[in-house]
C-alpha cells in the first residue's frame, strides 16, 4: 500500500513538472503570447458581478477550471437608469474575485442600445473637460444620440435605439461609461455589433476617437493601466492605414445543423458570416503585428424564434440561439459538443479559441430554468448544468 501511494506522489509530481507555466502579466500593453494565454482561458460569466446566482459559488468555479477571463461580467442592455446600484454592487464583487486571482480579467459590455434612461444620469465636468467643451449642469441626451434621419430608431423597442458613434453625444456616453467600468476593477470591454452604430462614420473616425479617450483613461485608471477592446465584426475586424482597432476580435460560433441527426450541430469553415480563418491583422493597439489578431467565438445568445426544434437556417441552430440550443442537450452531449467545439476551432484556425460558457440568459428556459450556469449542481447551484469538471479537464490538457 505504502508503495502504490509513494508512486501515486511521484507520478503527481512528475506530472506538475511538465505542466506549461502561463504568462499572465502585462501592464500598459500586452504581448501577443499573454493575451492568448487569457484568451485560452476565456469563459462567458455574464452578471457576474451583477451577484446573479450563488457568488461565492461562481468564485470558486472559476477557480477550479483555471478560468483567467471572465467575458460580460457587467453590463446593461438598456435600463441605464440603474448604472449605480449596479457599480455599487459589482465593486465588491470584483474585488473578491481579485483577491482571489489578481491575475482575473473582467470584462464588461457596451452594447448597439441606448434607451431614453440616459435621460436620467447627469454629466461630471470632466467629461465636458475632456471633450473640450465648457462644462454646464444637465444630464446625458437620448435624442442627441439617436440616428438624426430616424435610421435604427426605436430598433429594439420604443424608446430603445442603435446609438449613432458619429454624434458627439454617443462618444461621451460610451467614453462616460467605459470610464464608470473601469474604475470598478474593469480590464476588458466588449462593444457589441460595431458595424450597425458606424452608418456614419465609414472610415470609423469617431469610434477611434472614443476609443483613444477610453484607453487614456484605462492607462491612468485601470488596475494595469490596459484596457483590452473587442466587438463583433462580421466583416473579420476593422483596420485603419494598417492598424487593428480592436485588441483582439470576437463573434458567434455559427453552428451548423446536422440535418439527418436531428438537433445535433457541428462547426464549418465558411458557415454563414463565421470568423474562421478570416480575422484580418494589421498593427495592434499594443503595438505588434500579427496576419491574423487573436479571437474568441462564443455560444451568442440573441432571443428566441417561436419555432424551436426546426431547422429554420439562418443563424438560428435547430430554431433556437446558441445557447439555447446548447443548454437543451441532454448533458453527455454538451460534455461531448464542448471538447468537440475546443478541439475543432483549435484545428482549423489557430488563431482562435473557444470561450467556454459559464454564465448567460436563456431565451427558452429548460426544464423551468431560464439561466445556464456551467457549476457543478449542488445544495447551492441546485439548478446549474454540470459542464465545471469538463472545462476544468479540457483545459488541463493544453497544459502538458
Amino acid at each position: 500500500m505504502r508503495v502504490l501511494l509513494f508512486g501515486i506522489v511521484i507520478m503527481t509530481y512528475a506530472a506538475s513538472l511538465f505542466a506549461v507555466e502561463r504568462n499572465y502579466r502585462f501592464d500598459r500593453n500586452i504581448s501577443r503570447e499573454v493575451l492568448e494565454n487569457y484568451l485560452s482561458r476565456a469563459i462567458t460569466m455574464s452578471t457576474l458581478l451583477h451577484g446573479k446566482g450563488n457568488v461565492e459559488d461562481n468564485i470558486r468555479m472559476l477557480k477550479n477550471v483555471g478560468a483567467k477571463f471572465a467575458g460580460r461580467a457587467v453590463y446593461m442592455w438598456g435600463g441605464e437608469g440603474r448604472l449605480e446600484s449596479l457599480l455599487a454592487r459589482g465593486r465588491p464583487i470584483a474585488e473578491r474575485i481579485h483577491r482571489a486571482d489578481p491575475d482575473m480579467i473582467l470584462q464588461a459590455a457596451i452594447f448597439e442600445i441606448v434607451t431614453e434612461q440616459v435621460n436620467q444620469i447627469p454629466i461630471p465636468k470632466s467629461l465636458f473637460t475632456e471633450f473640450g467643451l465648457k462644462p454646464e449642469q444637465r444630464n446625458f441626451r437620448y435624442g442627441a444620440m439617436v440616428y438624426p434621419d430616424g435610421h435604427r430608431r426605436n430598433q429594439w423597442s420604443r424608446g430603445a435605439s442603435v446609438p449613432d458613434m458619429s454624434q458627439l453625444e454617443t462618444r461621451m456616453w460610451f467614453v462616460y461609461l467605459a470610464a464608470r467600468y473601469i474604475d470598478v476593477g474593469i480590464e476588458a470591454i466588449h462593444f457589441g455589433q460595431v458595424e450597425i452604430m458606424d452608418d456614419r462614420d465609414p472610415g470609423h473616425v469617431h469610434w477611434r476617437d472614443m476609443l483613444r479617450r477610453v484607453r487614456r483613461h484605462a492607462a491612468k485608471h485601470a488596475r494595469r493601466h490596459l484596457v483590452l477592446c473587442d466587438a463583433h465584426v462580421p466583416s473579420g475586424g476593422i483596420v485603419h492605414d494598417g492598424r487593428l482597432m480592436f485588441d483582439f476580435h470576437s463573434f458567434p460560433l455559427r453552428i451548423e445543423e446536422v440535418p439527418d441527426r436531428p438537433h445535433e450541430g457541428i462547426l464549418k469553415m465558411g458557415y454563414l458570416d463565421s470568423i474562421f480563418g478570416r480575422s484580418r491583422g494589421g498593427v495592434t493597439p499594443s503595438g505588434w503585428k500579427c496576419e491574423h489578431l487573436p479571437y474568441i467565438v462564443e455560444l451568442d445568445n440573441f432571443g428566441r424564434s417561436r419555432r424551436e426544434g426546426q431547422n429554420i437556417g439562418r443563424h438560428w441552430i435547430w430554431g433556437y440561439d446558441e445557447i439555447c440550443w446548447f443548454a437543451h442537450q441532454n448533458e453527455e452531449y454538451r460534455n461531448q459538443w464542448l471538447r468537440y467545439a475546443w478541439d475543432w476551432v483549435r484545428k482549423h484556425d489557430p488563431n482562435g479559441y473557444f470561450q467556454m460558457p459559464g454564465s448567460r440568459t436563456l431565451a427558452v428556459p429548460v426544464d423551468g430554468k431560464s439561466w445556464y450556469w456551467a457549476n457543478t449542481s449542488s445544495e447551492v447551484v441546485p439548478d446549474a448544468f454540470n459542464q465545471e469538471e469538463t472545462i476544468k479537464k479540457i483545459w488541463a490538457a493544453g497544459d502538458k
